[in-house]
């Protein structure tokens, strides 16, 4: 087996790697509020965003499409690799950019916040590229318009959209019977619960799909004119697809906490605002190709419906530190990137992919056994939040919880 190919099979393992990072880091942009409420059981919702994951996976290519044209500029105008980088350092780049993306969504993770996967493997991808290239090996314009003004935009659009939809909930069921209210939202949530988990699969599932396609075109095995012609290969569709349903399946509760009882104490009919906003939000995001977060539009959804209805909270403070997260995403997972194309090109070859690997798993594991010194799970993913401490507090024990807040 040639170097080149070892390579190229290792980044797809870890770009699948990724995917399953994604699916349980971003469970909550789906589910939090269902389960917030009441509306689902936990492991219920999970299970059901799962299914959804999977079959969002299979409606559309576009955001693919955006991943393997607007980051990275390793591609000339005609199809091949641009001047002064060959295969083997087009796929590092690519490889060692999915494990910057990695280790911060398993940092964040570690620490309940909601940034961004999307944002992770971008900066993971930019910091490799600029490592291995400079700033020409970025495509700025296409960052610009698909991934930066979006961010910026799509969670004040996300809760202006809410805060209008959380009113006009309110103000249409004040003279439905408090029964019928219950059961009316909670079939109202998990039916926009769902449609989230479908646009995070439509969303999602293809930015790693473009990373596998981006390397597939670097190694020769792929061109853009195949994929123009023919799509995505199936096989690519299919792993992707799986893997974030897996990783969505596994519950990111920490996440799921954090969003569901950090941010607003939510109400069924708030919770079916903020999901039915995100949704819509998203699936036209897909449909244009812009690889928008579903963390800052879930999150603006949610804070949302706090400013909409009247009387209710807004954490602030916990807002303002996932705000800062955001910021800081891109360029921190940049780092991790870059670190990783050094370290593994100083190496080279097929021993330098091997030596930032198990770099990559020895961190996981780690971070994997802190994260279990205080767990978050389906029996204590509700605990009452407690934002003066360094846990949740357990009204059904009344006693203070190991839950980690923000």
């Amino acid at each position: 087996m040639s170097a080149e190919l070892f390579i190229l099979i290792l980044l797809v393992i870890t770009a699948v790697g990724f995917d399953f990072t994604n699916g349980f880091h971003d469970t909550g942009n789906a589910m939090a509020t269902s389960i917030a409420t009441g509306a689902l059981k936990p492991k219920t919702a999970v299970a059901l965003s799962a299914v959804l994951n999977l079959v969002g996976g299979f409606l559309s290519v576009e955001v693919a499409v955006t991943v393997t044209t607007s980051v990275l500029k390793i591609q000339n105008d005609s199809g091949g690799l641009i001047s002064g980088i060959d295969a083997q350092e087009a796929m590092f780049i690519i490889f060692a950019g999915l494990i910057g993306g990695i280790i911060w969504n398993l940092l964040t993770w570690l620490l309940g916040l909601p940034s961004s996967s999307s944002h992770a493997l971008f900066g993971g991808l930019i910091g490799a590229g600029l490592a291995a290239i400079g700033t020409s090996g970025i495509n700025w314009d296409g960052l610009v318009v698909k991934v930066i003004i979006p961010a910026l935009l799509s969670p004040l659009i996300a809760g202006a959209v809410a805060a209008v939809g959380t009113l006009g909930v309110y103000a249409l069921s004040r003279k439905v019977s408090e029964g019928k209210q219950e059961s009316g939202f909670r079939w109202g949530q998990v039916a926009t619960a769902s449609l989230v988990s479908l646009a995070h699969g439509t969303g999602d599932a293809q930015k790693t799909m473009g990373v596998i396609a981006l390397a597939l075109i670097a190694h020769g095995s792929l061109s853009d004119h195949q994929i123009q012609e023919h799509g995505l290969p199936v096989w690519i569709i299919v792993l992707c697809a799986g893997a974030i349903a897996l990783g969505t399946y596994i519950g990111g509760w920490r996440i799921i906490r954090t969003l569901g009882k950090g941010l607003v104490e939510i109400e069924a009919p708030q919770g079916m605002a903020a999901q039915a906003s995100a949704a819509a939000i998203i699936l036209t995001s897909s449909n244009l190709g812009m690889a928008l977060s579903t963390t800052h539009v879930a999150t603006g959804s949610i804070i949302g419906t706090g400013v909409g209805k009247p009387g209710s909270t807004v954490r602030w403070g916990v807002a303002g530190r996932m705000a800062a997260g955001w910021l800081i995403t891109l360029p921190c997972a940049a780092i991790g990137g870059a670190v990783s194309f050094y370290i593994g090109h100083l190496i080279g070859g097929a021993v330098g992919a091997i030596v930032i690997f198990v770099l990559l798993v020895a961190l996981a594991a780690y971070i994997y056994y802190r994260a279990q010194q205080q767990k978050v799970g389906a029996d204590n993913v509700n605990a009452d939040w407690d934002d003066s401490s360094k846990g949740g507090s357990d009204t059904a024990s009344g006693k203070k919880s190991k839950v980690p807040t923000v």
